[in-house]
């Protein structure tokens, strides 16, 4: 289980928001924690301590006032750690070279191909064909229904009719790298994981998965290296004591990494 860090960049500022509680509509979010520092502080500290695969996710829609700002931040994170992060929120197969460009080692995707709350495996196409396989990063964060886990897109407002189950793993496997996954049901509220979810992803071992949500004691990276079979990676972000929570930096750093690992008991 690796570690994977978070930049999340709303009206231009490094936050850590609820994430159920984003909305487009005058740029709100209810939020955890903000940021003095700016957005390739965070990226020049996890590139000191050597970590890879984090992600740098643009919470404003490209209509917003403050996306200009939101980008800039952006892309100054990806210059200071290039060929480290991956960067997602809007990207389409016009603007992701933009992207990669500036330094993202991928770019990571949901509303563009998720549409009218189905796959559109004609955009998923063209955006693979655009990027490449081995740069491509689906976003399948999902909340929970009645009949088990229903992707959402557009920055977590709107729900889709598909279901994140191994099938759909095993389909979407052929055309990216990896998968992101937030549950967004727990995500920045601190409560513990999504048990059933973490268990789902922890049965499916063909792509790396990150999961994001709900992470706020180290029990609760102990049950999700349990659940997860210690192949599902973990991002945190509210709990983290980077971003004003009570989980330290550096133990959390001591327990998922590669030779803290084999030596601590979780």
């Amino acid at each position: 289980m690796e570690f994977r860090p978070c930049i999340d960049i709303h009206n231009g500022r490094v936050k850590q928001i609820v994430g159920g509680s984003l909305k487009d509509t005058g740029n709100r979010a209810m939020e955890n924690f903000v940021a003095e520092q700016d957005a390739a502080f965070f990226a020049r500290l996890y590139r000191n301590a050597g970590l890879s695969g984090g992600h740098v996710i643009l919470l404003n829609s490209q209509d917003s006032e403050y996306y200009k700002e939101t980008k800039a931040q952006a892309l100054a994170a990806l210059a200071a750690y290039p060929g480290g992060l991956q960067a997602g929120g809007g990207i389409t197969p016009d603007n992701a070279a933009e992207f990669l460009d500036a330094g993202a080692s991928h770019v990571i995707v949901t509303s563009y191909v998720f549409r009218d709350g189905k796959i559109h495996y004609d955009r998923l196409e063209l955006l693979r064909n655009a990027v490449g396989k081995r740069r491509l990063v689906l976003d399948l964060s999902c909340r929970r229904t009645r009949d088990g886990f229903q992707i959402v897109t557009d920055r977590w407002q709107n729900m889709t009719g598909e279901r994140l189950d191994e099938a759909l793993l095993s389909r979407l496997s052929e055309y990216c790298d990896e998968f992101l996954v937030h549950a967004v049901d727990v995500e920045g509220k601190s409560g513990g994981i999504e048990r059933e979810l973490a268990e789902l992803l922890g049965n499916w071992e063909k792509s790396p998965i990150t999961y994001a949500g709900g992470v706020h004691s180290y029990e609760d990276l102990a049950l999700l290296r349990e659940l997860g079979r210690n192949h599902l990676n973990v991002t945190i972000g509210s709990a983290l004591d980077l971003f004003g929570g009570n989980l330290s930096w550096n133990k959390v750093l001591e327990l998922c990494g590669g030779q803290a690992k084999e030596k601590e008991e979780l």
